[in-house]
């Protein structure tokens, strides 16, 4: 190799060195915590109320008060266009209908016909106590806490925090606005969280109530790691020796605790990158991948809403779901349909103006969806009886909304859009397009190991998370020791303006990254 070339080469190791050493200096500490919090997060997920635990643990429609249909109750908000969500549920012994646009969130007692809110404490107080089957130990009025901190929860601030006495120091927030219960936490999942959740998603209410600064403090912090794993590797492999040895025997020229960075890189180096890289594809760098058309085709297989649901006749509807806790009112090709949901979370379909039970056929639904998706024409149509690689459960109750059976239909459109119909109520439940497969695979698969042999045996799955997140939990300990010491010792050396330039250069290309 010419001089010339030689001497670049020692240069743009220098650089990848120095890159390597500063990078992981700035960034061990945050690593080591993404590992142990990762771990934690796979056996308890940050608090959520989600609508199947609303469901199960929600009392039974007291038809007997019920007095006002879901006409009158949209006529009472005065509202101009049918809202994105709708539905009639008991809250504090009364039963109130619900209803929901992107911009506000309105309560209407279904005994009166009146909108009402904001609730006060007392009410609050009923609502948590109902739910929870408990007796309340305080209230309090906050506008936001550690766990309702996302802007999702802005437009139902401020919240009654309700304490249960129940052993469990279990809060329940209530809207005061809506009087609906909207997040649910406990002792043991708050103490949990913060050793998951919230140092891994770096989640502290001062940062986390600002979404941009939030997302870029994660997209740069993973980003440089992400940089500076990579370099790693590189070195790593450029330091190792199999076959001609160092003279100690060992494949690599480190001892002690850089031995055991250089090692546990090369042998966790791999897991380390994918698995941060997949964090912040997470955070939309690029600006995230496609949903296709998603939101059009769900519009255009709801279709034509009108501002006013039909009234059925009650003294029907209440025969038809005598032992439902949650009404919930839709459209499905411009049809009007009631939903009744039991404590199971069994749904029965009625329809809007007679509140008889109706089911959907095979073919209506193929007919709706293929209006749904006009840019292409069905190419494959199929009953799902198990989880395949895209319709997959995961363990997690955040992510695992996806029913069985399902209708799966496929579309040669340009984003190639796949429709999930339940067969038993004809409700879209879920969309996919390319970009989104394409996603599931880069951040699911990587980021949680998501795969399909993998999800048919959770215990092989959790073991090897855990046996890779230790090997990076050891580069990254390694790493804030190695680099601790390296900047304690570069402190203790005389000031550079003692030597000269050329002499320092010779030192730092002599050394490896963390000699």
């Amino acid at each position: 190799m010419p001089r010339s070339d030689r001497t670049a080469w020692k240069r743009a190791k220098w650089w990848l060195y120095w890159l390597h050493r500063w990078t992981g200096i700035a960034l061990c500490v945050l690593f080591a915590v993404w590992f142990v919090s990762g771990v934690v997060m796979m056996y308890v997920p940050f608090p959520s109320f989600r609508a199947d635990e609303r469901v199960a643990g929600a009392a039974p429609i007291n038809w007997r008060q019920v007095k006002i249909g879901p006409a009158a109750a949209l006529a009472a908000v005065g509202s101009k266009h049918f809202p994105d969500e709708f539905r009639l549920e008991m809250a504090g012994g009364e039963p109130v209908y619900r209803i929901s646009s992107k911009d506000t969130r309105q309560s209407v007692s279904a005994r009166s016909g009146k909108a009402f809110g904001p609730f006060d404490a007392a009410h609050a107080g009923r609502v948590a106590a109902s739910f929870g089957r408990a007796g309340v130990s305080s209230v309090d009025l906050v506008d936001r806490d550690q766990w309702v901190v996302t802007r999702a929860y802005a437009r139902l601030a401020p919240f009654w925090r309700v304490r249960l006495d129940d052993g469990r120091a279990t809060d329940i927030y209530v809207s005061r606005s809506t009087g609906e219960i909207v997040q649910k936490t406990d002792r043991p999942e708050r103490l949990w969280n913060w050793l998951g959740a919230v140092p891994h998603w770096i989640y502290f209410t001062a940062l986390r109530t600002h979404q941009e600064p939030w997302r870029q403090t994660v997209l740069w912090a993973s980003g440089i790691g992400l940089v500076g794993a990579a370099l790693g590797i590189w070195i790593g492999i450029l330091r190792v020796r199999v076959r001609r040895r160092y003279k100690s025997g060992s494949i690599s020229p480190y001892r002690r605790w850089m031995k055991w960075h250089h090692l546990a890189g090369l042998v966790g180096g791999a897991f380390l990158v994918t698995w941060v890289f997949s964090g912040w594809l997470s955070m939309s760098p690029f600006g995230g991948f496609g949903t296709g058309d998603a939101e059009a085709i769900k519009a255009r297989y709801i279709g034509k809403q009108e501002p006013r649901f039909t009234d059925p006749d009650l003294v029907k509807l209440a025969q038809a779901a005598d032992n439902a806790v949650e009404l919930r009112f839709v459209y499905i090709a411009g049809r009007p349909l009631i939903m009744a949901v039991s404590n199971s979370g069994q749904i029965t379909s009625l329809a809007g103006s007679t509140a008889l039970p109706t089911r959907p056929d095979l073919r209506t639904m193929q007919a709706i969806a293929v209006k749904a998706v006009p840019a292409g024409r069905m190419t494959a149509s199929e009953i799902l009886t198990s989880y395949d690689r895209y319709w997959y459960s995961t363990g997690n109750p955040r992510t695992d909304q996806r029913p069985l059976p399902v209708l799966r239909l496929k579309f040669d459109d340009p984003e190639q859009s796949w429709l999930y119909i339940d067969p038993k109520t004809g409700q879209l439940v879920g969309q996919s397009s390319k970009g989104r497969r394409t996603y599931r695979w880069l951040f699911s698969a990587l980021h949680s190991f998501d795969f399909p042999a993998l999800l048919a045996v959770r215990p092989l799955r959790d073991a090897l998370m855990i046996i890779l997140s230790i090997a990076g939990l050891i580069v990254s300990v390694s790493g804030i020791i190695v680099g601790w010491r390296y900047v304690a010792r570069d402190r203790r050396r005389p000031s550079p303006e003692t030597k000269s330039t050329q002499d320092k250069l010779a030192r730092l290309l002599s050394r490896p990254a963390f000699d």
